[in-house]
Formats: structure tokens, C-alpha cells, sequence
């Protein structure tokens, strides 16, 4: 699949830039676990099994989100076309989604507030993806970024007044993973050792065995992870005395955390296929999945079905399943093409025109996938 490049005479034309499946595949698969985490997440309640499944996916799934936003981010000065970006591809889809889901709440539950600076549910990822690119600028001028970024995950769950107000601690939180994406394009680790095209069979096999050893440490552990309210540790959201841990240490078991979110989400992009599947094309509208899943997910939800003697493993296997469905239904064209002016607004009338603005839409959107 390729982006294709206009002629630009009978003579020479500018060469098709190819997409790289890898990338799109890594998008789709890593919305499916966000779908069913959110999916599932009722039943953990009664639910030894779907704790198991919500751990395992919450301890790399949003990271390694972050990962790929950050991979395909520029630290490059703003120019106006960039700070048209992040009001298009990101503020204004967060204020349009938070405006629909006033409404739905209001005629759901009756609620009656309209706070923007308290994102709904999955819009908390919008903010931090920009703050991320508001940021990334002045986080590449300093020395050892990536260290910084960690330093202030840790540092910032010690300060109780950091809250979610416009997702600003969670934001915080998983810094250190868009600037681990960023700084991986910076080493040219992925082209240098060409990871998107192959990766060796031991390396394969590794990667199982860590995924393995997690999954059967969060089966062993389950009633301590029950206990100790693990799940909302990696939300990254909470400071350490709200989590139930004032002491000292507990900025070491955020870093802990983070250490085994990198291993996770390493393990998971080894696993990724290499070539186009049938999940590429999917990959490339995970907004509009990350958008929307949430207005389908919710009258689910509300209706109080996921719990109790609906909580069997048979209800988990069913919502695993329907999960996938709903990530491919979302990501289809039809949906795209009626959803597109909520997801990809181009309100051209709300900018002024200025010398320097170049023309033409934005090429990706805020997760870095290329736009068709």
C-alpha cells in the first residue's frame, strides 16, 4: 500500500512514499486491547479471570500506544502548520467527543455539567497526546530527555495537587514512554537493524517467554494484585498517597512499573507481523476506533449485565471476541466516512490565513498513522 506521489512532469516524478504494515498492524492490535480492556472491565469485579486478562493488558497496552505516537512525532520548532495540527487532529475532536458525551450523559444519567477540564473516560489520551507534542520541542533541547521524562513519572505521583485535570498527571505519567518512542527514531534502532521487515526466531521466541512469565506471574499473584489494587497503578493517574502508599518507596514501584511496561511493550512489537494481513488497512483509522468504541461500549456498561452470573469465562471469551469485531466495524470505510467530520474536522473558517501556512491537510494523524 502506498501513499501515491503526483507526477511532476513526463520526465521525473517524486517517489511513492510505501507504508510500512508493520506500523499499521501494531496500531490495530494495540486499539483491540483497548477495546477489550474497556470491554471487560466490569467483569473484573467477580471475576478472578477477566483480572487476570485487564492486568496483563494494562501493564504495556497504553505504553506502547504512547510509543508509536512518539516514533512518529517531530521535536522540530512550531511552524503554523503544526499548531494548526494540534488544534485539528487533537483539541477539537476532544471538545466536539466531550460535548457528545455531555449529551449523552445528561439523557443517560441525568447529569448536568460540562466541564472540559475533566476528560470522559478514553478522551484522557487526546490532552496527553498534546501535551506530548506542546512539550516534545523544549524536551529535546536538554540532555538525556529520556531520563527527565522518567524522573518526572516518578516524581510527579509524590504531589497530591497533580490531578486529572486536563489529564495533566496521566500525561506526566506516561511520558516516559512517547519519549522512548521519539528517542528510538532519533538512534535509527528500527531502520538500522531493519525491525519492521524481519526479526530472528529466538528473538520470537523470547518474546513469548516474556509475555509467558507475566502472564503466569499475574495468575499466581492474583488475590495480592486484587488486594493491593494493582490495575490502578497503571492507570498512572493516581498520586502514591491516593494508590495507599505514602511511604518513600513508592515512587520505585512506579519506576518498577514502567521498567516492565518497556519489556511488555518490547516483547509485544516482536510479535507484531512483519507483512500486510488482513489487520493492516484496519491500522490506519485506530482515531476513529479510539473515538467511538467508547459511545458502543457504554450502553453495555450501563445496563449492569457484565458482572455477577454473567461473569463466566464464557461472558470473557464472548467480549474478547467482541471486541475484535467492534475494532474492525469501527475501523471500516463506511464508518470513517460518516464519522469523518467529528474525528478529522477541517474547519477551515475558524484560521486566519497567514503568508506562511502551507496548504494542503495534515498527512498523519495524532497516533502517526498516514491518512489515505
Amino acid at each position: 500500500m502506498t501513499d501515491a506521489a503526483p507526477a511532476t512532469g513526463s520526465v521525473s516524478t517524486v517517489p511513492a512514499k510505501k507504508r510500512v504494515p508493520f506500523w499499521d498492524n501494531a496500531r490495530f492490535l494495540c486499539i483491540v486491547l483497548v477495546v477489550t480492556g474497556h470491554a471487560i472491565q466490569r467483569l473484573t469485579y467477580d471475576s478472578d479471570n477477566a483480572l487476570v486478562l485487564y492486568l496483563f493488558i494494562y501493564a504495556f497496552h497504553m505504553p506502547a500506544f504512547a510509543m508509536i505516537s512518539g516514533y512518529f512525532s517531530k521535536a522540530s520548532p512550531p511552524t503554523t502548520r503544526t499548531m494548526k495540527k494540534v488544534l485539528t487532529d487533537i483539541l477539537l475532536p476532544y471538545f466536539i467527543m466531550e460535548t457528545i458525551w455531555t449529551v449523552v450523559q445528561f439523557l443517560v444519567e441525568g447529569k448536568q455539567e460540562f466541564n472540559p477540564s475533566k476528560p470522559s473516560w478514553t478522551l484522557w489520551f487526546l490532552l496527553a497526546l498534546g501535551i506530548f507534542r506542546l512539550v516534545l520541542p523544549y524536551l529535546a533541547l536538554i540532555r538525556w530527555p529520556l531520563l527527565w521524562a522518567v524522573l518526572f513519572s516518578v516524581g510527579v505521583g509524590y504531589l497530591s495537587n497533580v490531578d486529572s485535570t486536563f489529564s495533566l498527571s496521566r500525561a506526566i505519567g506516561i511520558l516516559p514512554f512517547f519519549l522512548l518512542g521519539w528517542q528510538i527514531r532519533q538512534w535509527r534502532l528500527v531502520d538500522r537493524w531493519q525491525l519492521a521487515n524481519r526479526v530472528a526466531w529466538w528473538v520470537r521466541g523470547g518474546a513469548v517467554v516474556v509475555l509467558g512469565a507475566w502472564l503466569l506471574a499475574v495468575i499466581l499473584n492474583i488475590d495480592f494484585f486484587r488486594l493491593v489494587d494493582l490495575r490502578f497503578w497503571f492507570f498512572y493517574d493516581d498520586s502514591y498517597t491516593a494508590l495507599g502508599e505514602d511511604q518513600w518507596w513508592a515512587g520505585f514501584v512506579r519506576l518498577a512499573l514502567i521498567v516492565l511496561a518497556v519489556l511488555l511493550s518490547a516483547a509485544f512489537f516482536v510479535l507484531v507481523p512483519r507483512s500486510a494481513t488482513w489487520m493492516t488497512g484496519f491500522g490506519q483509522a485506530t482515531m476513529y476506533v479510539y473515538l467511538l468504541h467508547s459511545f458502543v461500549l457504554y450502553p453495555i456498561r450501563e445496563t449492569g449485565i457484565l458482572g455477577g452470573e454473567h461473569a463466566s469465562a464464557m461472558w470473557l471469551v464472548g467480549l474478547v471476541f467482541a471486541s475484535i469485531a467492534i475494532s474492525i466495524a469501527l475501523a471500516s470505510p463506511l464508518v470513517r466516512r460518516v464519522f469523518r467530520p467529528l474525528v478529522e474536522p477541517k474547519p477551515r473558517w475558524l484560521f486566519r490565513v497567514l503568508d506562511d501556512a502551507p496548504a494542503g491537510p495534515s498527512k498523519r494523524d495524532p497516533t502517526g498513522s498516514r491518512r489515505r
